[in-house]
């Protein structure tokens, strides 16, 4: 009985850690977390075990590293400067956070709005940063544009790998 009611507390903590992602709140981290407290208090000997752990950080560290390339690949492709690079990461988290604050309807509003003060958040540092460096407009542009897109991607990848690893432990629970 008590397993089932641990399962129940981390499957609720792990749906949230799923809607975390899009806030670019550490979810799959959470996650990691989480099933680490479960196998430390479950103590039986169904469902997941440390196995299943490991797996679940090398899921995590594969969503970091890709959102990290994927969120500045496009723009450095573009020739952005670490500057807009920077810029364009810190602003997108200041975006999602504020976006989330910005749709007031329940739930989908907080999603929507966070994602898309992400993707403007990324835009705007990276424009930002190259206005700074002194690049001309239209380039500016372009890379804001660029690392908008690469940062989507990035988050879509993060969001789908935490995605796969709240199936992963829901499977293994069985």
């Amino acid at each position: 009985m008590y397993y089932w009611f641990a399962a129940t507390i981390l499957i609720t903590a792990n749906v949230a850690c799923v809607a975390a992602n899009m806030l670019m709140l550490p979810g799959n981290w959470i996650m990691v977390g989480t099933l680490c407290l479960f196998l430390l208090t479950a103590g039986t000997t169904t469902g997941p075990d440390w196995t299943t752990l490991v797996v679940v950080v090398v899921l995590a560290v594969v969503g970091e590293i890709v959102e990290m390339f994927t969120g500045s690949a496009k723009a450095a492709k573009k020739g952005a400067s670490r500057r807009a690079l920077l810029l364009s990461l810190a602003l997108s988290m200041v975006g999602s956070v504020a976006g989330a604050f910005v749709i007031p309807v329940p739930v989908i509003g907080t999603a929507i709005g966070a994602i898309a003060g992400a993707a403007v958040g990324a835009f705007v540092g990276a424009w930002m940063g190259e206005a700074w460096k002194g690049t001309e407009p239209t380039l500016r542009t372009e890379i804001g544009t660029a690392a908008m897109s690469g940062r989507m991607i990035g988050m879509l990848a993060k969001l789908s790998i935490g995605a796969a690893i709240f199936v992963f432990q829901l499977i293994s629970l069985f």
